[in-house]
């Protein structure tokens, strides 16, 4: 398995993983090919996917940075691939890159549902707040 930054070329295959992956996506917003591309542009090495000996992306996290904190959003891994410390691998590498960037906080927004991905994230190393109440607000639904 080799794990290097996407391309908007793996845009397609970013896709398909995440609804392997059951990850909600918003194609007409945050995630179309232009948003996708324009993140890209700006930061290049925040898009970090994972392949198999096929050159099939298996694993894919894209980084950002708010110059305090560095964050890992949308963490997926093919449902075929789960278990085999890939997402780990991808938590890693994120954290090398954003560290790049001068970053020593490190966090994910996780579903309080996913019981998975807060278990793998406190194996890394990650506290869990529960005192903290994210709020948002959204010009539509799809950013």
């Amino acid at each position: 398995m080799k794990i290097h930054p996407l391309t908007l070329k793996d845009y397609d295959a970013i896709i398909n993983l995440w609804k392997a992956a059951g990850l909600p996506f918003k194609p007409r917003g945050r995630d179309s090919k232009e948003a996708i591309a324009r993140q890209m542009q700006e930061n290049p090495d925040f898009f970090l996917g994972v392949f198999d000996e096929n050159e099939q992306l298996i694993g894919v996290a894209i980084l950002s940075c708010d110059g305090r904190k560095g964050w890992i959003n949308r963490l997926a891994v093919h449902p075929k691939y789960q278990r085999r410390g890939i997402a780990k691998r991808l938590i890693t590498e994120g954290e090398k890159t954003l560290r790049k960037r001068g970053v020593q906080i490190f966090c994910a927004l996780i579903e309080d549902y996913n019981e998975i991905s807060k278990s793998l994230f406190r194996k890394c190393g990650y506290v869990e707040h529960k005192d903290i109440i994210y709020f948002s607000k959204r010009d539509n639904e799809e950013v």
